[in-house]
């Protein structure tokens, strides 16, 4: 057992395990996180096993039952479509807000882009999707429509990451896709008017509107 490290430095250290895990899609929706066993399996005491427990829960991917056990969160159809709708909301208003800043200096978007081209796993690849996002976010100057985003990260990545392995199951395209898709969203800011960037922002999330679950995402 790791004992010598600071217990925040090892609940951090375990949340970042499981949520790593989790993400990925290494534990399935709805499996059971036995404290005890989470711990032996990871090298952990129980106690900052715990902590991250529900470090993870605050960020929407793990739950807890009446009983007090913890579960990867599942995602059902309702949960895929109020993040969809919560982006549909954000994000374009971020894209128009964030133009005039992106039309002088979109070098962090170019580069995610390049790196999200290289990306060698499809985890790395929905990282790097949401981090563009997030860019833009940031651009947008508005701190309390980050913040919201911020609110939801957890969540849209792992609603993002099942999506990305249904869609890849299906067309095996998925990071030639993300990164086409970003390129049209880059040259926008380039060259089109704040309203129109705001327009294709709405557009490129109305794309996933297919993919969302009526059934499992992933059999």
């Amino acid at each position: 057992m790791k004992t010598s490290t600071h217990p925040s430095s090892l609940s951090d250290s375990a949340a970042a395990r499981l949520r790593r895990e989790i993400l990925g899609g290494l534990v399935a929706p709805g499996h059971l996180l036995a404290e005890s066993a989470v711990a032996q399996r990871l090298g952990f005491s129980r106690v900052p096993v715990r902590e991250a427990l529900f470090t993870l829960e605050r960020e929407g991917l793990v739950e807890f039952s009446t009983t007090g056990r913890a579960y990867v969160k599942d995602l059902a159809p309702h949960d895929f479509e109020e993040l969809y709708v919560l982006r549909l909301a954000l994000e374009p208003v971020a894209a128009r807000l964030a133009a005039p800043a992106l039309r002088e200096d979109s070098s962090r978007l170019e580069k995610n882009i390049k790196a999200t081209s290289k990306a060698p796993t499809l985890l790395q690849v929905t990282h790097l999707d949401l981090d563009f996002h997030e860019i833009i976010l940031e651009a947008s100057g508005n701190a309390r429509l980050l913040k919201l985003w911020h609110s939801l990260r957890s969540e849209l990545e792992l609603w993002l990451g099942r999506l990305h392995r249904s869609k890849q199951l299906q067309t095996r395209g998925t990071r030639a896709e993300t990164v086409s898709s970003h390129q049209r969203v880059v040259q926008a800011f380039k060259t089109e008017s704040p309203t129109e960037c705001e327009r294709l922002m709405r557009q490129h999330i109305l794309s996933w509107r297919e993919w969302l679950p009526t059934m499992e995402v992933e059999a």
